[in-house]
């Protein structure tokens, strides 16, 4: 037998609880399929130790609460995850857990969906793909496998005791990498962390949250990214109560840093020399940042104390002023590698190869596909750059919903004769 539903809405993370949220605006018959719990990549896909990287009166839905947190401190991840699915059982979202979406085709000769999934048929006129950013971890295959050492994902990684005794090397430094490399810092272990291309903003400034000064500054709502920065990534943290995160600091206190892992030759790590490079960028990014608070509080005459430290950065440390090109991992006695590489996206389930460049990532203007009646949320940069937080997915969930009802009215437009 098929089931029959207008809108069927593909995971039940913050962006498929979104979608739900902003469908119900419009009474639009939906449902919402998660083939584990609800905000399960919050629950079992994140380190023990993470927090939200917004505070919580930013990062989250309208109405949303952090009883143990509250509003200006960064909620610990299953905070993140119940506060989730209090938000999906108030709405009375429409969610059916413990189901895996397998296909999706387009019905021959007429409208809609044909879905396979591992509890039965449905067939939906539109599709919500709400799986996120974050679905298939990327390990580059640089050092070769050894059973002297352990090398995992950082979407694997739960804390230090996990990991096999020895120096930790640590691939990638966006707010993933610095932390986990930061709390293994802080656990006694030897840390050495490859540092890429990254904005590195002020966690907080003149009083304010960094958050709070890309909002009024107008920088969450950049529609893409400058040519050229498609892999900068950002490092800020919420850990420890939210600090900038500084990696001339993380030297000083005995991190070593090197620069992007390149390859791997003769038991060496080959390392590129632009260690120096990607710091002074993340620097640039950071005291522009200032610049353009100091002046917003300078034009619009607001009372807020002034940070002259802010402004001072700490002496280069050895690694950077003599970069390592060559690391032998033997010799430092590195026994674990976590590579905090990021994500590619999957969406092989959906066989519409029109809808998709030849890389796999979809067509789409502000989620929508040119493919009729399918639609993506949560992605990075979907319609801005906040795009994959829990607030920006919110917004972008809402104008997919006012699609949808546009939709509707056109196809429930009848000629009238005059």
């Amino acid at each position: 037998m098929v089931e029959r539903i207008s809108t069927l809405v593909v995971g039940a993370g913050q962006a498929g609880i979104a979608a739900s949220a902003n469908l119900s605006r419009y009474a639009i018959d939906h449902l919402v399929l998660e083939r584990d719990r609800i905000a399960e990549s919050w629950r079992s896909r994140r380190w023990d130790s993470l927090v939200a990287n917004g505070p919580a009166w930013h990062d989250c839905f309208p109405g949303m609460k952090f009883p143990q947190t509250g509003p200006e401190g960064f909620p610990p991840k299953d905070e993140v995850a119940d506060a989730l699915n209090n938000f999906a059982a108030n709405h009375k979202a429409p969610i059916r857990t413990g189901v895996e979406v397998h296909t999706a085709n387009r019905i021959d000769g007429r409208s809609g969906f044909l879905v396979k999934t591992s509890k039965g048929t449905i067939e939906a006129q539109n599709i919500i793909c709400a799986t996120g950013a974050f679905q298939r971890p990327i390990l580059p295959k640089i050092i070769p496998e050894s059973p002297n050492i352990m090398q995992l994902h950082s979407a694997n990684y739960k804390n230090p005791d996990q990991i096999n005794e020895g120096a930790v090397l640590v691939i990638g430094a966006g707010s993933s990498g610095g932390q986990i490399a930061d709390e293994l810092q802080r656990a006694g272990r030897k840390v050495f962390l490859c540092v890429g291309p990254h904005d590195r903003p002020p966690r907080s400034y003149r009083d304010r949250d960094y958050c709070w000064w890309l909002g009024v500054l107008g920088l969450w709502d950049l529609a893409a990214k400058t040519p050229g920065t498609e892999h900068v990534t950002i490092s800020v943290s919420g850990a420890q109560g939210g600090k900038t995160v500084d990696f001339r600091k993380f030297a000083h206190d005995g991190m070593v840093l090197l620069g992007r892992a390149s390859g791997y030759k003769n038991g060496k790590l080959i390392i590129s020399n632009d260690l120096k490079k990607n710091i002074t960028e993340g620097d640039t990014n950071y005291l522009e940042l200032l610049t353009k608070a100091d002046t917003y509080i300078e034009k619009f005459g607001i009372n807020l104390p002034e940070e002259p430290k802010a402004h001072i950065l700490l002496n280069d440390p050895e690694c950077i002023t003599t970069p390592i090109l060559e690391l032998d991992m033997e010799k430092e006695g590195i026994r674990s590698v976590i590579w905090a590489t990021g994500y590619e996206q999957d969406f092989s389930w959906i066989n519409l190869p029109s809808a998709f460049d030849t890389n796999g990532a979809p067509f789409h203007q502000r989620g929508v596909s040119p493919e009729p009646g399918l639609y993506f949320l949560g992605l990075p940069w979907q319609s801005r750059r906040g795009s994959t937080f829990i607030w920006g997915v919110w917004h972008d969930a809402a104008h997919i919903a006012d699609q949808l009802e546009i939709q509707r009215n056109y196809q429930d437009y009848r000629p009238v004769n005059l």
